[in-house]
């Protein structure tokens, strides 16, 4: 797949700082910060800090050291928002949307970690 980063793209702009955002964990490869439209209690987004368009991209050209570490700060935010299953959370949903048919709205990788409450079902089918 031919992969094209857009660098106007909101999440671009928040890594720049042009745009302010809620910090919830950052490092050297990886950001979170709170949603601005939370659909649960607790809403965080995980993005990397490469120019990654979808899921697909990131785990096909990402480095073995910017997966391990977008990985461990999922499971940090996890751990922080109480929400981490291995220290009595009642757990969470991880979201990623990629493209036109998975109804992707930003270009940038990014994984929504939601909580807080009962999810509801994962899809609802249509006929």
């Amino acid at each position: 797949m031919a992969y094209s980063y857009d660098d106007s793209n909101i999440f671009a702009r928040i890594l720049r700082g042009e745009i302010p955002n809620n910090t919830v964990a950052e490092t050297e490869y990886t950001l979170a910060f709170r949603d601005i439209r939370p659909l649960a209690p607790s809403h965080v987004l995980v993005i990397p800090k490469g120019k990654y368009v979808a899921m697909d991209d990131f785990a096909e050209n990402a480095s073995a050291e910017e997966i391990v570490d977008f990985m461990r700060v999922v499971a940090q935010v996890a751990k922080a928002e109480g929400l981490s299953t291995g220290d009595g959370g009642n757990g969470f949903r991880a979201i990623t949307n990629a493209g036109n048919d998975g109804v992707q709205e930003v270009p940038h990788f990014h994984l929504h970690i939601l909580g807080g409450r009962v999810m509801g079902p994962m899809i609802l089918l249509r006929d």
